[in-house]
């Protein structure tokens, strides 16, 4: 559903300032005062639509992107590769300060700017009927938020976190990613069944405008990957969860949920991977490449997807942030990166010296209909919800055909890129042409389908739920880099580390938690639903 941010950015823009200016406080201030970047008369369709803004990314330069999404995700999947030195996630470097900045701190990151108004937009309508939609948006876009921070670090603050101004808490507990699970799916069930389309209007919805009717198949659609995350762990519960889904979740593409962006509240609105891959920080539009693993796979498969996302000579020179309007988005010219080099000028790590190397400027980069600064930041896809049917029918017979949702999930992963830009998009006949042409096979279903959940959750630049979809599926087979120094001794990154600032902060509950990840607290250690 396309909506623009552009109606209410210098609200946002105001919000993030105050918020902002706010973040200089001791953290005890900045966590009591839930209206402090509100209007003085508390509306909280204000709030949702700065919730929903600061999930795409921090508004203070993309910061948690830059390190959690881009530097380590992306590189650790092999989506993207890059050579730019402190790009350490496919070299399995342990950077604290770039695996800690998704959770953040007292000025950025998940726990200030997305947990910290997403709580006080459910805990200030809870009872309070004129706002009973917002209120049922709210617990569903709270669980949206909390599954990826648990995704990414096991047990964390959850049933506490945000409540120093309702209840004076301020070191809060860790839950177990058990208990999280088991209340983030009551939740979303709960809200998305309470949601009235006769109800109250959701005027600060940034990504569906209000529409109920969507936020319903939302709310199934989200189920249904929190179901889903469970099947390595809890299979009863995940297959039991799944089947409650069936006949309610996306329809088409045009559910697919999105928020575009503004170029008018500067880094406060803009694309957050964007900002990123175009260089905006230093000279990643010019290093930062797709990888051989993802260029490889579509073009062996002669995907029409190719030629719409990849394109080389964008970028000619590293000193220079003019893309070149000659590009080249030729399949035939299309070139991955490998993953785990460097420019250090050592055999066996320097890109100049890979098989590959011919240029930088001729491996392949994102398609600037991708990089867009007022472009779009997808959250959850039809393509993905189909997939996931896709997974449930061949696991356990429910929600109909594998093969049927498989095909819609592989053509909706094609025709879904018009939302990008116009010129990324490819016909209906073309997607459908090649889905029908590369049909599911039940040996190998599983494979087919999270290879193909891989491949469009890299599209989408969500390498989040990419890397928490491959640490459950297992597909597809990445083959792991062996950098000299790594710190997972040559294996693929299972989690974040938590921050070290907790120490300081929350001392007690991290040391329990710390002590409690399976295999350590470190980048080879496991989330619960993670069972090895």
């Amino acid at each position: 559903m396309k909506t623009n941010i552009s109606n209410t950015s210098k609200l946002m823009v105001m919000l993030t300032l105050l918020l902002m200016a706010s973040c200089t406080k001791d953290f005890k201030d900045i966590n009591t005062n839930p209206v402090a970047y509100g209007p003085t008369n508390f509306d909280p369709n204000y709030t949702l639509s700065t919730a929903q803004l600061t999930y795409t990314g921090s508004t203070d330069f993309a910061y948690d992107t830059w390190r959690g999404n881009l530097i380590y995700a992306s590189t650790m999947m092999q989506g993207l590769s890059s050579v730019v030195s402190y790009w350490a996630g496919d070299k399995y470097l342990l950077n604290e300060g770039y695996t800690a900045a998704y959770w953040g701190n007292n000025a950025v990151g998940a726990y200030i700017e997305q947990v910290r108004p997403i709580v006080d937009v459910v805990e200030m309508t809870r009872g309070n009927e004129k706002y009973a939609n917002v209120h049922q948006v709210g617990r569903i876009w709270k669980a949206l938020v909390f599954a990826r921070i648990t995704d990414l670090y096991g047990d964390v603050p959850y049933s506490e976190a945000g409540q120093g101004y309702y209840k004076s808490i301020f070191t809060p507990k860790y839950d177990s990613q058990q208990s999280i699970y088991t209340d983030l799916l009551k939740e979303v069930e709960e809200a998305t069944n309470a949601l009235n389309p006769a109800g109250d209007k959701v005027t600060g919805d940034v990504i569906y405008k209000g529409d109920i009717a969507k936020w319903k198949r939302f709310g199934n659609s989200l189920l249904l990957r929190l179901a889903m995350r469970l099947t390595k762990i809890d299979e009863n519960t995940a297959k039991a969860y799944a089947q409650k889904t069936v006949g309610k979740t996306m329809v088409d593409n045009a559910d697919n949920a999105f928020l575009v962006h503004d170029v008018s509240g500067a880094r406060v609105t803009q694309n957050r991977n964007s900002q990123v891959l175009l260089g905006d920080g230093g000279q990643e539009n010019y290093y930062t490449k797709w990888s051989n693993t993802f260029i490889n796979l579509l073009k062996g498969a002669n995907d029409p997807r190719l030629s719409k996302v990849a394109v080389t000579k964008l970028w000619l020179a590293e000193a220079g942030k003019d893309q070149n309007a000659s590009y080249d988005a030729s399949p035939a010219v299309q070139k991955g990166m490998p993953n785990g080099k460097d420019l250090s000028g050592l055999a066996g790590r320097d890109i100049r010296q890979d098989a590959s190397y011919t240029s930088i400027p001729d491996y392949s980069s994102p398609h600037p209909g991708m990089l867009k600064r007022n472009g779009v930041t997808f959250i959850m896809t039809f393509a993905e919800t189909e997939f996931l049917l896709a997974e449930a029918a061949q696991r356990w017979g429910i929600a109909g055909s594998a093969a049927t949702h498989y095909n819609a999930g592989l053509k909706a992963s094609i025709t879904y890129l018009g939302q990008y830009d116009a010129t990324m998009a490819v016909a209906d006949g073309v997607a459908q042409t090649f889905a029908d042409a590369n049909p599911y096979n039940a040996a190998t279903g599983l494979q087919m389908i999270n290879t193909q959940y891989w491949l469009h959750t890299c599209t989408m630049l969500d390498f989040y739920e990419t890397w928490s979809n491959w640490r459950r599926t297992g597909f597809p087979a990445l083959t792991p880099i062996n950098y000299s120094g790594n710190a997972t001794a040559g294996t693929i990154p299972r989690r974040f580390p938590y921050p070290v600032e907790e120490a300081a902060k929350n001392g007690a509950n991290y040391s329990a938690a710390s002590a409690s990840v399976p295999g350590g607290d470190n980048l080879k250690g496991r989330v619960w639903w993670d069972k090895q």
